[in-house]
């Protein structure tokens, strides 16, 4: 048994697990197919902060229970007066952005893979955009359904989309509302891969092992600057990457890259 399925036992609605330097936080509400309750969407927050910030963490991956990922907000409990978009949620509209999880994956150093179980809808679609990386299962499908509901992407798609796949196919995607397939996702761009439904896991959790072993502090600094540079001029950013590189060029993993290079073995990184 995994870390997660035992995890899982104990009812929390957001799972947390680190092995191996890889965190794992898995939404764990299958009966209403993880759609994101007030309450999750605090906890998620929170969790993608702690991965953030936790020295051991060099990866995380962001999976669901059950048959889907996330099927967005939960509109069952704003239709009822609770939980997001109620009355009392509405009283104080102001958001805290530095814990909301789309800006919150945004601005995360750590890299990130969305490991897609099942389908995501509006919020969860949203949120697998948010992620560095996706893998999604061949039964797993991407549902831009907010035009459908009466609202927009309210999370980050209509920033992604467009820097993604360019901005008629995402206007086309948006307007309609459609649902991807596995594979569309993949000839589209929006998914790194698509893998059989039994080795998604497996096949997450080797590619994060994979960035594990590199130098996480190039690795963050790497993510840092690509971010960075969706909104510079390449001179800004060439003079913003010479200006990382000075202090990693001082750091020991740097030096044992090196070593390890001339002497031909793989290299063991501390994070220093």
């Amino acid at each position: 048994m995994s870390q997660v399925e035992a995890l899982a036992r104990t009812g929390d609605e957001v799972l947390y697990a680190v092995e191996d330097q890889i965190a794992t936080i898995t939404l764990n509400r299958p009966e209403r197919m993880n759609t994101i309750s007030g309450p999750m969407l605090r906890q998620l927050g929170e969790l993608l902060l702690k991965a953030d910030a936790d020295p051991e963490v060099r990866v995380v991956i962001l999976t669901g229970t059950g048959r889907a990922f996330c099927a967005g907000l939960d509109l069952t409990s704003a239709t009822k007066g609770e939980g997001i978009g109620s009355q009392s949620s509405a009283q104080s509209p102001s958001l805290d952005l530095k814990t909301t999880p789309p800006t919150v994956l945004f601005n995360m150093d750590k890299p990130t893979i969305c490991a897609l179980n099942g389908s995501a809808a509006g919020y969860g679609m949203d949120t697998a955009l948010g992620c560095d990386i996706r893998i999604m299962a061949e039964g797993a499908k991407l549902a831009a359904a907010f035009t459908k509901r009466g609202i927009v992407p309210e999370s980050g798609g209509t920033w992604f989309l467009p820097r993604m796949i360019g901005w008629a196919k995402a206007a086309e995607l948006i307007f309609t509302g459609r649902t991807l397939l596995a594979h569309e996702a993949l000839e589209m761009g929006l998914a790194n891969h698509v893998v059989p439904d039994n080795e998604l896991m497996d096949f997450a959790r080797a590619l994060a092992r994979e960035i594990s072993d590199c130098a996480p502090l190039a690795v963050q600094a790497s993510k840092r600057m690509m971010r960075m540079g969706l909104s510079e001029t390449f001179n800004d950013h060439v003079h913003h990457v010479y200006l990382q590189l000075l202090p990693l060029f001082r750091t020991q993993d740097a030096r044992e890259g090196m070593v390890a290079f001339l002497e031909k073995r793989p290299a063991e990184f501390k994070g220093r």
